[in-house]
């Protein structure tokens, strides 16, 4: 699933930049050709022989790849293949290694995760084992296939109805093998000079992907990559949007559960506390009721703010106590006036950041008035299974205690969210006028060319205006004065008496 993701979108772009350019050069290279098989370079060279020539060769068409070979001329085709398919491989893998910075976060630290893991789990393994399992993750579940087929994940371009020819994609199923085994540090088997000489290639560059699997898996917490803590959510100012079922939110949930020991060891771990909230797996009908859930915070909120109003006018030993005692006319009347006072504030409040209008109704209400719809709240919570009788006065005044021991946090928490909106405000505002000023150079500048245009029409229309008063006025002769004037001697067809 998380090479799945990988390949899509962020992950596709990461190919396309670290593998995109080397592979475009392999496959722009038509006179390339990497046949390491024997008995294939053989056929292929008597094939070549009798189509020059035009005579059938004299050597037989099927031998084994002892007999292939014996052949000096298949030796040296042999010999170029494998020079040609170890600088193309040097070539990918150089795009790779030198890439690091490219391949996209999550699948590095997953790698770490993974290696830390099975370091964990099998402590015998040597890690030369550790680092095969890695690479396997790395090279052939993420790059493997889009060196393959690079078309099919948008690595290189490829023009609309044009196809990769079989010999390239032979080629790069060559270095695709190449670098698998070097990954893994496999070897071909066979006994030939030429399976001998990639086995030793295979060894020298599995050193290389060594070194390199060990700085993909050498990247910081996301707590330090992210600069992340425990008061970042609250200073988001666009809250993050995921789309998830039902399905996925119940497995992500059962996940975190069966792994609790690992993602939080420490009791004090607010992912602990929240999982030890929600309680075990929920069904989908559970799921449904969480509407009454919400309800139950509600009431509960509204339920402290009545009881806070209660006990600051009337004291007694117990909250029991002084739910069932009736209050004396002078502490009514320093309810009414706390209340006022808290209207007038109110009052004065931006209408965005006013109370709950739940809140501000129950601020109209008497204190015997807020008494009695206590004690219906408390029977309400205690139906919803916030509280547990018969002990819910002092389990909701448990939860009061909480709030005010938590309220220099909540503070805290505020005063870092204000500062950061006030330098949000601030980088905003400096944005603002400095388009502003761009606004104004631009509106001036357009002007001042218009202004030239309109000026420089103008003397150009005052020029053509002087040429027409300058230029002499058109004289007209007939004929026959052209002709007294001796300027014509005759005209054609005509007596000299006309």
């Amino acid at each position: 699933m998380l090479v799945n993701f990988y390949r899509h979108a962020r992950g596709q772009n990461a190919l396309r930049e670290v593998l995109g350019p080397a592979l475009q050069d392999v496959l722009q290279d038509r006179t390339l050709s990497i046949r390491t098989d024997p008995v294939d370079v053989y056929k292929t060279w008597i094939n070549q022989t009798e189509t020059q020539t035009g005579h059938k060769s004299s050597l037989p068409y099927e031998v084994s790849p002892e007999d292939a070979l014996a052949q000096p001329e298949v030796q040296r085709r042999i010999d170029i293949s494998i020079i040609n398919l170890k600088n193309l491989t040097d070539r990918v893998l150089k795009a790779i290694t030198a890439s690091l910075h490219k391949l996209p976060y999550g699948l590095r630290y997953t790698a770490k995760v993974l290696r830390d893991a099975l370091k964990a789990k099998f402590p015998e393994a040597g890690e030369d084992e550790l680092y095969k399992i890695v690479g396997n993750l790395v090279y052939y579940r993420y790059m493997n296939p889009a060196i393959v087929a690079p078309d099919g994940f948008d690595v290189v371009d490829r023009s609309a109805g044009s196809a990769l020819q079989p010999e390239q994609r032979h080629i790069l199923g060559s270095i695709a093998r190449v670098l698998q085994h070097a990954a893994a540090n496999k070897h071909f088997h066979g006994g030939g000079y030429h399976i001998r000489a990639l086995n030793q290639y295979i060894s020298q560059t599995h050193s290389r992907f060594r070194r390199f699997l060990q700085s993909v898996c050498d990247v910081p917490e996301p707590e330090d990559r992210f600069s992340m803590d425990q008061y970042s959510e609250l200073l988001i100012v666009n809250r993050p949007v995921i789309y998830i079922s039902v399905s996925e939110l119940l497995n992500t949930h059962k996940l975190l559960l069966e792994h609790q020991e690992v993602l939080c060891p420490d009791p004090s771990d607010p992912l602990g506390l929240i999982l030890k909230d929600l309680g075990p797996v929920p069904g989908l009908q559970e799921l449904i009721g969480t509407a009454n859930r919400c309800s139950a915070v509600a009431i509960r909120s509204d339920t402290k703010q009545l009881i806070i109003d209660v006990i600051r006018t009337q004291s007694g030993d117990s909250l029991r106590d002084i739910l069932r005692t009736t209050p004396s006319r002078d502490q009514e009347v320093c309810h009414d006036w706390l209340m006022q006072r808290r209207a007038q504030q109110d009052a004065r409040t931006p209408e965005k950041m006013k109370r709950n209008q739940s809140l501000v109704a129950n601020g109209n209400l008497s204190l015997e008035e807020k008494k009695r719809k206590i004690l219906r709240s408390l029977r309400r919570l205690e139906g919803l299974g916030t509280l547990k009788p018969p002990d819910s006065e002092n389990q909701i005044l448990q939860m009061i205690a909480k709030d005010i021991r938590q309220q220099r946090l909540h503070r805290q928490r505020r005063g870092a969210e204000l500062l950061k909106l006030h330098q949000t405000l601030s980088s905003l505002q400096a944005k603002s006028s400095f388009h502003s000023e761009q606004v104004d150079y631009y509106r001036h500048y357009i002007t001042s060319c218009l202004d030239n245009l309109t000026a420089s029409k103008s003397t150009n229309q005052k020029a053509a205006d002087g040429k027409g008063r300058n230029k002499l006025p058109a004289l007209s002769y007939s004929a026959t004065r052209l002709h007294e004037k001796g300027v014509l001697l005759e005209i054609e067809d005509l007596p000299v008496t006309q």
